[in-house]
């Protein structure tokens, strides 16, 4: 399974951004059911959580820094989701990298994630 994540790119503080994460492969089946969180990496600092999405869309968790502001969704049809971004903020800063879970809720844990795409980078100036 490969996740390929776009929509990156550099945005003045209060501007907005969509992220997409697209998955395939010949094994895309075996996490069509799963369900898939998006990351971030700021320069010097570990990889933290930032939304998850449940496979039918049902359980949705953010992290409490971008609660409403940034908002996950996924077309399954399409086997892709999404991140919109809005409100950002110079903090956002990070290599942002999508993830498929392991199971079909989902975690705010890397550990509970098998696959991960190669990040798309998310420059907010100030």
């Amino acid at each position: 399974v490969q996740l390929q994540a776009s929509g990156g790119g550099l945005v003045q503080a209060g501007g907005s951004l969509r992220l997409s994460c697209a998955a395939s492969g010949r094994s895309v089946r075996t996490i069509s059911n799963n369900a898939m969180g998006w990351f971030r990496q700021a320069p010097g600092k570990e990889r933290e959580f930032v939304a998850s999405i449940s496979w039918r869309g049902t359980y949705i968790s953010y992290a409490d820094s971008v609660k409403g502001r940034l908002t996950i969704s996924r077309d399954n049809a399409k086997n892709t989701v999404y991140l919109n971004m809005s409100g950002l903020e110079t903090e956002d800063t990070a290599v942002y990298y999508c993830a498929a879970a392991r199971d079909s809720v989902g975690s705010t844990d890397p550990s509970g994630y098998d696959y991960w795409g190669q990040g798309t980078q998310v420059t907010v100036s100030s």
